[in-house]
């Protein structure tokens, strides 16, 4: 079948906004899934199950689905993780196709241009086809069935959960200290040039999609791919997660931007995060706490921001104290942010995922960490905390968790108001303002200038 469009890791990294979108497949406002099954007898064939790109018009949402069913020699129920993960990698090849996140998270975009190519499911079906073949040659047989029918995702959709929660219960038995070697990924590097994965019995990738036993087999089966050993070197400290050789790596692959990781601090030195993550954890300074939200959630966090908001301060590969990405199994990890007092830091969770990861939650502290139902603001947090009886509380001591209470201006000092529009083009002369990584949300801004003081 000719392709209509170039396809390669020239186009890797090419981003696809929404003036320049044909449609969009899955995705947070729709729903859809990825994977990959080892079968015995998988048909070379590509199937389109529902509507095509020329039945869809332009600017529609629709559900997604893809379904890639390999056999060969060799081939191991084990390899579906990491093979699944390379779906990320072959779309993005494609051009005028973005693809964005893993598993049940993926989000999908088609370029006006490519679509008036020709570009169609099927040829992309035939792309990963095509390379899962030439990638892996102990993949003999390649059955790939894209679903845009709602009804047929939904019914396979719950089957594929099955299969991810199957695969995550492998490696909860394996610990950090029974291992010499780590794995680091950097499949997303096209997306976030900085960004280098860490990936250990306790801290599972923070896409969700590969756990540490995922990492070893991708690693021994394509030893030149984006998945690689990293060494564990000399234990630097052993609560915050610190390694020589993780530190020589990240320092290396991470072009010299990250000198050292703490594998399990959100404050000190945390891992990078790409954008791909399942969930972010955020800092909460009025309460000294944490919050954690996953990118399910649709309404806001108790700063007042919501999940796009928030991982746009540590995405793109950046370290930022205060800010990390992380997978829904590290949640379940007894290292989930051990450098940094573990669950009796967490304050607030999204009630599904709060529900999600219930068995992972001390029993003790479940009903004292809030939820969207419980609290709208940090107000009402720091509230909701004192009268649980929280133990972020008691380590922080009375003075130091206090309610916020606004102050009143005083009715006799009458402020000069500027009332800023959204295209303001410029400042009064001798004022300058300067904000690094900042997110301000407020009804009313007022500037002043102070007069000097007469000689």
């Amino acid at each position: 079948m000719n392709i209509p469009v170039s396809v390669g890791p020239m186009n890797e990294g090419e981003r696809i906004r929404k003036p320049d979108m044909y449609v969009e497949l899955a995705g947070p406002k729709s729903f859809g899934f990825e994977l990959v099954k080892v079968v015995d007898n998988a048909e070379d064939k590509v199937e389109v199950i529902g509507k095509e790109l020329d039945e869809m018009k332009e600017g529609e949402r629709h559900p997604f689905a893809i379904i890639v069913k390999v056999s060969g020699d060799n081939l191991e129920e084990e390899l579906e993780g990491v093979l699944e993960r390379r779906i990320h990698e072959f779309f993005n090849y494609i051009e005028g196709v973005m693809h964005l996140n893993q598993r049940d998270q993926i989000w999908i975009r088609i370029g006006k241009e490519s679509f008036k190519k020709g570009l169609r499911l099927k040829h992309i079906g035939e792309v990963v086809k095509q390379l899962f073949k030439e990638e892996f040659p102990f993949i003999k047989s390649c059955e790939v069935t894209i679903i845009t029918d709602p009804e047929k995702i939904k019914e396979e959709l719950e089957k594929a959960k099955e299969i991810y929660k199957k695969r995550d219960e492998r490696t909860r038995a394996l610990k950090e200290e029974d291992v010499d070697v780590f794995y680091g990924c950097i499949m997303c590097q096209s997306f976030a040039p900085t960004h280098v994965c860490v990936i250990t019995p306790d801290r599972p990738a923070l896409c969700g999609g590969i756990n540490y036993l995922d990492a070893r087999a991708a690693a021994k089966i394509d030893p030149n791919g984006p998945i690689f050993e990293i060494p564990k070197g000399e234990c630097l400290d052993e609560t915050l997660g610190v390694y020589s050789g993780v530190n020589e790596v990240v320092s290396e692959r991470s072009q010299g931007s990250v000198e050292s990781f703490c594998l399990h601090s959100a404050l000190n030195n945390p891992c990078t995060s790409c954008g791909c993550f399942e969930a972010v954890v955020f800092y909460i300074p009025e309460v000294d706490g944490f919050g954690v939200v996953h990118r399910n959630f649709k309404g806001e966090t108790p700063l007042g921001l919501p999940f796009s908001s928030i991982a746009g301060q540590c995405s793109g590969g950046k370290q930022v104290p205060g800010f990390v990405g992380v997978s829904i199994g590290y949640m379940m990890s007894p290292k989930f942010l051990q450098g940094d007092g573990g669950w009796k830091r967490v304050v607030w969770l999204p009630k599904e995922l709060k529900e999600r990861i219930k068995e992972a939650i001390p029993e003790e502290l479940y009903d004292k960490i809030a939820t969207e139902e419980d609290v709208s603001s940090v107000d009402e947090l720091i509230k909701f905390l004192k009268e649980k009886g929280h133990p972020i509380v008691e380590s922080l001591g009375k003075e130091e968790v206090e309610e916020v209470k606004e102050e009143k201006e005083e009715e006799d000092i009458k402020v000069p108001e500027i009332s800023i529009p959204g295209e303001f083009a410029g400042l009064p002369p001798g004022i300058k303002i300067v904000l690094y990584n900042c997110i301000i949300k407020a009804e009313k801004i007022v500037i002043t200038k102070e007069k000097e003081p007469k000689k």
